[in-house]
């Protein structure tokens, strides 16, 4: 008989608050927010509101929040949605804390600071991920969204028929946990890509011959990986790289469309700017051409030729249409 489980979720800003309300749509659950903003902890244990990330919304009465890390000791299930960056130290210091069978699944879309994939340096033995096309504010307004769970079939299982039941939330699955965080990482880099032509054609046609020349590349990389293809196919491939690189709501293909409409983007590293897409770029246009692989990946080395080595947009638009 399915018992009742408490879901720890570590990041109360925008994508965790919304993924708390929906997850305590499921009687069933208890939901708490784990939080290093005393702010936001107040707000939402006193008001049940995240003022900070959504004046408008009252959050469901049975959610908790905490800054306290000891609340980790009661989780069945952690999920990760800090920044990409915090996640490896940040779960390092929680270990010690966690029961040995707690399921821990990260949400956090990019790469550790040395480019690795963050489910591999984590130290848990009960790792997932899951991805999907989801923006927060639609989540959190109760609209039906999907994800791809990455993990053990039991675990995928458990979240989908029990966790995630009546919850509005939809799961696809691979075994591959790899490829989906190898896909969260590249479609922010292919949405710069994507909003650059955007920027300079406002044009469906060129959108979309530019999207499928993505989706090829990111299929060599799961190659290049070593990883299944097929996860190309899931939600957190084609699915998040429309959602990502077709849709202005994207900061990543909003910095895309900037450049494209001729802005200067500084990537010194100094910038707000510099968002996750770029970081990528740079990693992957380098790791091709270690690799010798750079002819198979024109969109990358494009990119990495506009955004770090001096090349202008009519350059760039030379080569991705070549």
């Amino acid at each position: 008989m399915y018992r009742h489980k408490t879901i720890v979720i570590a990041g109360a800003g925008v994508f965790g608050t919304a993924m708390a309300e929906r997850l305590s749509w499921n009687t069933t659950n208890t939901v708490i927010l784990w939080s290093i903003e005393e702010d936001v902890v107040e707000d939402i244990n006193k008001n049940h509101r995240n003022t900070k990330y959504f004046p408008t919304h009252f959050l469901n009465t049975s959610i908790r929040a905490t800054t306290d890390k000891q609340i980790f000791s009661n989780a069945d299930a952690i999920m990760l949605v800090i920044p990409s960056k915090a996640i490896v130290s940040f779960t390092e210091e929680i270990r010690p804390l966690t029961k040995e069978d707690c399921m821990v699944i990260n949400l956090a879309k990019g790469m550790s600071d040395d480019g690795a994939f963050i489910t591999e340096q984590i130290p848990f033995p009960r790792t997932a991920s899951m991805k999907g096309p989801t923006f927060a504010i639609e989540v959190l307004h109760g609209l039906p969204s999907s994800f791809t769970f990455g993990g053990k079939r039991e675990d995928y299982l458990t979240l989908k028929e029990n966790i995630l039941k009546d919850t509005g939330l939809y799961l696809d699955y691979t075994s591959d946990i790899r490829s989906v965080e190898l896909m969260s990482i590249l479609k922010n880099m292919y949405a710069i890509a994507i909003g650059l032509v955007s920027g300079r054609f406002n044009s469906p046609n060129v959108d979309f011959l530019i999207y499928t020349k993505a989706v090829a590349e990111m299929r060599r990389f799961l190659s290049l990986f070593g990883c299944t293809t097929e996860t190309i196919f899931c939600y957190c491939g084609i699915g998040d790289l429309g959602l990502t690189s077709l849709n202005d709501l994207s900061r990543n293909r909003t910095l895309g469309l900037l450049m494209g409409k001729g802005f200067s983007i500084d990537n010194s590293g100094t910038s707000a700017t510099v968002i996750e897409g770029s970081r990528t770029v740079k990693l992957m246009g380098e790791m091709t051409r270690n690799k010798g692989v750079e002819e198979e990946f024109p969109l990358v080395q494009a990119l990495y030729r506009l955004m770090y080595e001096g090349e202008t947009l009519n350059d760039y638009m030379a080569a991705v249409f070549a």
